[in-house]
């Protein structure tokens, strides 16, 4: 006897209910989940991001969700705890732009980003800000380009060591721009700020909130941010891509993920609830004020990008000859 087509989707839904994988999800959570943060606690916005998610979802589920900081490696050392962990749904991952570096920054990783690491939902982006000291003689991109072609690797640029996102963000610039500079790594991006502003580089992609205060002090200029389209938090200025590097395109961002085999109702269950936490106005205003915008996309939607983004960065990585030190 066949199904009506109108009614397959129905019948699907039910008996995925009934089964015992749909059973489990309709009772998931029924204790702690730990969420494992492969950096510092209190390091970036990665471990702040846990903690606004961790705090919403702990409410919607009425089960506590830890945020469990296990730092280390690039953040090696966290994303292979989720990788072997129990698929039981019990143990997360909240993990950044890095997690699609590494596999082209290290020759070997003790696990396979695609296969052992099951995409949730993006949480949040952000783009960078292009900044220059004042003493650089340029007020938009082009004027950058061209004195930085006039001066082969005189401009310095710095972040918070190899491989972090402002050093990508930099060689993705001389690739587009077809200049040449100098990286300049510190440890960690507040240092690096620091000499930007004193004068002893030049030029920084960072971001928005760090950098904002010293711009409108007049002690930086802004030129342009990363994303493909203009940053609420800074309107007036124009994107790379606008400027005239056309396709650049760069967001940090900080994503979900569950151990390879975490069954399928309940990854979409922490999606659905992950996305709603995103909708609640006090969250919006806490990005807004990191000049972040909460993205909760589909698990399907974020495996693409996922997918897209280490191919993306194993190009950077290899015409940058960057190397994990």
């Amino acid at each position: 006897m066949k199904v009506p087509r109108l009614l397959f989707v129905p019948c699907v839904i039910a008996t995925l209910l009934l089964s015992p994988i749909g059973a489990y999800a309709q009772t998931y959570p029924d204790r702690p989940v730990r969420m494992v943060v492969p950096f510092a606690a209190g390091a970036g916005s990665n471990d702040i991001m846990a903690r606004l998610t961790a705090q919403k979802l702990s409410e919607s589920f009425r089960q506590q969700v830890v945020v469990d900081n296990r730092p280390g490696a690039s953040g090696i050392i966290g994303c292979d705890i989720v990788a072997k962990a129990q698929p039981d749904g019990y143990t997360v991952l909240m993990m950044s732009l890095t997690l699609t570096v590494n596999p082209s920054m290290f020759k070997k990783l003790p696990f396979d980003t695609e296969r052992d690491l099951v995409p949730v939902t993006m949480v949040a982006s952000a783009p960078l800000m292009l900044v220059v000291h004042p003493s650089v003689p340029a007020k938009s991109v082009a004027e950058l380009i061209a004195y930085a072609k006039a001066n082969p690797a005189k401009l310095n640029f710095g972040s918070g060591g190899p491989g972090a996102t402002p050093h990508l963000a930099g060689e993705m610039f001389k690739m587009f721009a077809g200049v040449q500079m100098t990286h300049v790594p510190y440890k960690g991006g507040a240092p690096a700020l620091a000499d930007l502003v004193g004068g002893q580089i030049q030029l920084m992609l960072e971001n928005i909130p760090g950098t904002l205060p010293f711009v409108k002090a007049g002690r930086l200029r802004a030129l342009a941010v990363t994303d493909k389209k203009r940053s609420p938090a800074v309107p007036d200025l124009p994107t790379l891509d606008e400027a005239g590097l056309k396709g650049y395109e760069l967001l940090g961002w900080n994503g979900l993920f569950f151990p390879r085999g975490t069954a399928t109702p309940v990854v979409t269950k922490f999606y659905r609830e992950t996305r709603q936490a995103l909708l609640l106005p006090d969250i919006k205003e806490r990005l807004a004020q990191m000049g972040a915008a909460g993205v909760g996309n589909t698990p399907e939607q974020f495996a693409a990008f996922i997918k897209a983004e280490i191919k993306k960065w194993a190009k950077v990585v290899a015409a940058a000859g960057i190397r994990a030190e």
